[in-house]
């Protein structure tokens, strides 16, 4: 095996002989004819002891056959041989890219300042590291992602595009909507003049991008910053709140009050954005005892509909680090941790998914206290040991299991927040796995007044989501839960409980990429959603 240099100076790919490609298309025949992957590849050895083919020999081979007319495609195929299937699993294939740094305007005691990152991350994580390799440029970033990911296997024709680093709404708007639109440019595969060009290309491009996430703090959004990323495209906000308790936030530095971050909250859900909160265990000044209690409260109000929890983790390069040394603060020991998340797990609501329990700061950096990455799964075990069950969609999804759409039962989740009655819409399996949802909000008399056009009279849909492996647009496949029409049989049922409830319209606020996905069912565009008159 050889490498070849890349023109956009992007890490070397493999280059294989035409004797691994042939071992490659041997050992293909014997995955297709039934036999285990690991055991298919063992049985053909390279030659002189060289060792055994990689998966990534298996996807070259098969890629290079689906292009030349021998062999048509075979989604089944690929996914037994594809890299870290699990990156796909959730329906979406996600690319993250980094902002440039750039001052924060918080000066929060635990995080790190490194001149050449973003404020909070460290140099060496997998996904700054890549950042920095391509210098922050966006068209790079995205270019270079969706390259690696179809290099190892996965779709990548629907892109959910997570944009991290510094607080997003502190760049200058010229920067925003530059960094924005070179990220369309590089799904689209072309440059466009215009940000507004470069999303209406991206309605029909090859990676399409259904759903644009960015970073900020809770105290900077504002009624003017919600028109603002909806210009961008954007459906879906990370907030790091951290703390629901005034006196922790103070005694860390946060720079914000928890009625702020409850504001901020407010004002996302009454947009119809996504809401994913940060809560962070083991700031200084919290004890086990206060950190299960502010636990309780982020489901009074704040209800996100997805969750980060980011154990503080002790660094040098912050404030914290001097703290710890003068003796005045202690961290979490790993089983103090997996026995505190492991109570907290069963009490969080099925509407909300929890996409982490833990960062992934490469452990080596960690001073004391908890060093495993692996802590999600020493909860699940500690859960199981227990008796007991998390119900959050992370813990519920389909994932790759196949289903029969002809018993899935249809539920509706009732809660109300910030001013707004919400319908989790849900389809679920007979052993209660999840197949798809759909996030329904009807704002009442004490929600936020937007004064967004499109909103005016509006039940909003927030988010229509369908598990399992992410399939390509149009693409049809026996027991997956994608392209199974659950999603328009969910928008029915949205805009039925929406018309009931008296109201004359109703919004969604898509993605760039899936506007023609509501276009074709009745949707018309609007500035900024798309809307749909609701008959009596």
């Amino acid at each position: 095996m050889t490498t070849k240099k890349k023109e956009d100076n992007s890490p070397e790919l493999p280059a294989y002989s035409e004797a691994e490609l042939y071992l490659a298309e041997l050992t293909l025949r014997d995955i297709e004819a039934g036999k285990e992957v690991f055991q298919a590849i063992r049985g053909h050895p390279l030659p002189g002891g060289a060792g055994f083919l990689s998966k990534h020999t298996l996807i070259t081979a098969y890629r290079n056959q689906v292009r030349d007319g021998t062999r048509q495609q075979d989604r089944d195929l690929l996914k037994k041989i594809r890299l870290k299937p699990m990156r796909t699993m959730s329906g979406v294939t996600t690319v993250t890219v980094l902002t440039k740094p750039y001052p924060c305007p918080g000066q929060c005691i635990f995080c790190p300042d490194y001149e050449e990152m973003p404020v909070s991350y460290l140099p060496d994580e997998p996904g700054a590291m890549r950042a920095l390799f391509h210098q922050y440029d966006p068209f790079s970033q995205v270019a270079s992602r969706i390259e690696a990911l179809y290099e190892i296997g996965h779709p990548t024709d629907k892109i959910e595009l997570l944009v991290l680093g510094g607080s997003w709404t502190v760049y200058q708007d010229d920067y925003q909507t530059w960094f924005i639109k070179r990220c369309f440019d590089a799904m689209n595969g072309v440059e466009s003049e215009t940000l507004e060009q470069a999303q209406e290309i991206n309605e029909k491009a090859q990676h399409k991008n259904v759903g644009l996430v960015l970073e900020t703090r809770p105290d900077l959004i504002t009624l003017a910053e919600l028109s603002r990323m909806r210009e961008l495209g954007v459906t879906k906000v990370q907030m790091g709140i951290q703390s629901l308790d005034n006196h922790i936030l103070e005694l860390n530095q946060r720079g914000h009050t928890v009625e702020e971050a409850m504001d901020g909250v407010a004002l996302l859900r009454a947009a119809g954005f996504k809401i994913v909160l940060h809560w962070m265990p083991n700031l200084l000044g919290a004890t086990i005892d206060s950190d299960r209690r502010d636990f309780a409260r982020l489901w009074q109000d704040f209800s996100p509909d997805e969750l980060k929890i980011y154990p503080t983790q002790l660094l040098k390069n912050t404030q914290l680090y001097n703290i710890w040394k003068e003796g005045e603060y202690t961290p979490y020991s790993t089983e103090e941790l997996i026995q505190l998340i492991t109570d907290i797990k069963p009490t969080i609501p099925r509407y909300c998914r929890v996409n982490r329990v833990i960062r992934d700061i490469p452990s080596p950096n960690v001073v004391e206290g908890n060093k495993r990455t692996s802590l999600r799964q020493d909860i699940q075990l500690e859960l199981r040991r227990r008796g007991e069950i998390c119900q959050c969609i992370r813990c519920r999804e389909v994932r790759g299991q196949e289903i029969d759409t002809t018993n899935l039962e249809l539920n509706d989740l009732v809660y109300f927040s910030n001013g707004c009655e919400e319908h989790f819409l849900s389809y679920d399996t007979p052993d209660d796995h999840l197949a798809g949802f759909l996030r329904l909000s009807l704002p009442g008399p004490a929600a936020v007044n937007t004064g967004i056009k499109d909103l005016e009279q509006a039940a909003i849909i927030r988010e229509v989501h369908i598990y399992g492996e992410s399939l390509p647009v149009g693409q049809e496949k026996k027991g997956a839960a994608q392209h199974a029409g659950l999603g328009t049989a969910l928008l029915l049922e949205g805009e039925k409980i929406a018309a009931e409830k008296g109201f004359q319209n109703i919004a969604v606020i898509s993605a760039v990429g899936t506007r023609r996905y509501y276009l074709d069912r009745g949707y018309q565009r609007g500035d900024l959603y798309l809307v749909k008159y609701l008959q009596a």
